[in-house]
């Protein structure tokens, strides 16, 4: 049986003050980056764009976006679905509002962001790679 695989565009968005944006979806407990779905014809850059606005109010133009690679990993909250990630790195301060399906939106020190229960994504992918770029600027 093949394992269907959801394309989505995710954020890394930090503040420069060691804190990472995360976001944890209604009926869930699993913590992860804001982003979404790539709707057909849309490329990553312009889903996440949408995404970041519709749930958590960010607003960003596409030369903001730093795209730092594309990942395959577990579906945090689809069993039996992978994803297929294009991720971008993005430093902005503001205060988040959730919306749409987002309950929960945080800002978490990267250094104790370990202890929480976290999307296979980013503890894989996303957090080795922003302890690599704070290692090496």
């Amino acid at each position: 049986m093949k394992t269907a695989v959801l394309r989505i565009a995710a954020a890394l968005v930090d503040d420069g003050a060691g804190r990472l944006l995360l976001v944890r979806k209604a009926g869930t407990d699993i913590f992860m980056q804001a982003g979404g779905k790539i709707e057909p014809g849309e490329t990553p850059a312009a889903a996440l764009i949408r995404e970041l606005d519709e749930e958590i109010g960010l607003r960003v133009g596409e030369d903001e976006l730093q795209r730092i690679g594309r990942f395959s990993a577990a579906a945090a909250n689809e069993p039996g679905y992978r994803i297929d990630a294009t991720v971008f790195y993005l430093r902005r301060t503001w205060e988040p509002v959730p919306a749409a399906e987002i309950e929960e939106v945080i800002w978490v020190d990267a250094a104790t962001v370990e202890a929480m229960t976290l999307a296979p994504l980013l503890r894989d992918h996303i957090l080795p790679w922003y302890r690599h770029m704070l290692a090496h600027p």
